[in-house]
């Protein structure tokens, strides 16, 4: 779900996870993992603390995860979907619960995150948090300045759904994050309406909200802002929090004098986690579970973040987050920020058809 670090920056460990995992010995663990989203040595150091062999497979969307865990036969110890995928798995029975007096660091999970993540995982029953990022507006500090004098625009989604501000950004260019299934909650949570709803007159509120500013939107894409914010090109954009980063170090490397900053509204945004869960018929269960608890222990879970510049949903693995990453609220915000935050839901296949077909509209201009 989530938008990871460069292919290039994941080759070594990609190289090392395969090379880890071409014997296939008794002893060992098959993990499904998106790419670019674990730390160079995370798997020869697992396996050279406990002995297990690993096998590491890359997916590329929580809907071939889904497809495969369906079957009953996927041959995944572990795997790791967005937390708005569990309550389908879930329900499906593709998933298993879990037996936390196996998951010994089970504890060093934040109560916070836990907490948000129980709507769509009542009881954290069924997976642990693995890393995640908010949804907020990445925008260029001097720009902003220059247009409204100063940066307090940025605490609110007024700055991009009130006609009237947009307008004066189209200057210096908008870029909107292209996926509906983040874009529609938001929009209605800043309409002041359920951001869970499905009913087609709330919907439609959606789509005119979105049509009445799309005529200062630059574009709709899934990457393009993180270029663009880091070299200037664009002053503001809806994206991933982690994408944010990725734009405000590149900026920095290349001394261009871009300053970026990052803002979740006070209005509440959502909250994307990738979980890691244990599917039925996993064929190395116990070694599903001491991999799970091997993530959940704070040196290693850190480094994984360190690494891939998202936040991770291990409290007691803070002390162990480089500066730089924990103490920019566009990985770690504040703990006020966090009770705003709210997950996406699961649409019905009516309201995925609505929500598809009001996003291409706004995304086309028709």
């Amino acid at each position: 779900m989530l938008n990871r670090i460069p292919t290039a920056l994941f080759t070594q460990a990609l190289v090392l996870a395969l090379s880890v995992g071409s014997v296939q010995a008794a002893e060992s663990v098959r993990i499904a993992n998106w790419s670019g989203y674990i730390a160079p040595d995370t798997l020869t150091n697992f396996t050279r603390e406990t002995g297990i062999q690993t096998t590491y497979d890359v997916i590329d969307s929580n809907e071939t995860t889904e497809a495969k865990l369906m079957t009953g036969g996927s041959g995944y110890d572990l795997v790791s979907p967005s937390n708005h995928f569990l309550p389908r798995l879930i329900q499906a029975g593709a998933i298993q619960e879990l037996d936390k007096s196996k998951l010994p660091n089970w504890n060093n999970l934040d109560p916070k995150l836990m907490q948000i993540l129980e709507a769509s995982d009542p009881g954290n029953r069924y997976a642990i948090p693995y890393m995640w990022v908010t949804v907020g507006i990445g925008y260029n500090v001097d720009k902003i300045k220059a247009i409204f004098g100063n940066t307090d625009i940025t605490q609110s989604w007024q700055m991009l759904f009130k006609p009237e501000n947009i307008d004066k950004l189209k200057q210096c260019g908008v870029a909107f994050l292209d996926n509906p299934t983040q874009m529609v909650p938001i929009t209605l949570n800043s309409l002041g309406l359920d951001p869970t709803s499905e009913k087609p007159a709330d919907l439609k509120r959606v789509e005119q909200a979105l049509l009445a500013i799309r005529p200062s939107i630059l574009y709709f894409h899934q990457s393009k802002y993180v270029s663009d914010l880091a070299n200037g090109n664009i002053c503001v954009a809806i994206g991933f929090s982690g994408d944010v980063l990725q734009a405000m170090a590149t900026a920095k490397q290349a001394s261009n004098g871009v300053n970026l900053g990052y803002s979740v509204p006070r209005e509440g945004s959502t909250v994307a986690v990738d979980m890691v869960a244990i599917p039925k018929n996993a064929p190395h269960l116990d070694n599903a579970y001491t991999y799970m608890n091997y993530l959940l222990e704070p040196k290693v879970i850190a480094a994984i973040s360190n690494f891939v510049r998202y936040a991770n949903g291990n409290a007691a693995s803070l002390p162990y987050i480089e500066p730089g990453l924990r103490h920019n609220p566009a990985a770690y915000p504040e703990p006020s920020v966090l009770e705003t935050l709210f997950t996406i839901k699961t649409m019905s296949p009516a309201g995925m058809r609505l929500s598809t077909r009001l996003w291409t509209r706004i995304t086309s201009g028709t």
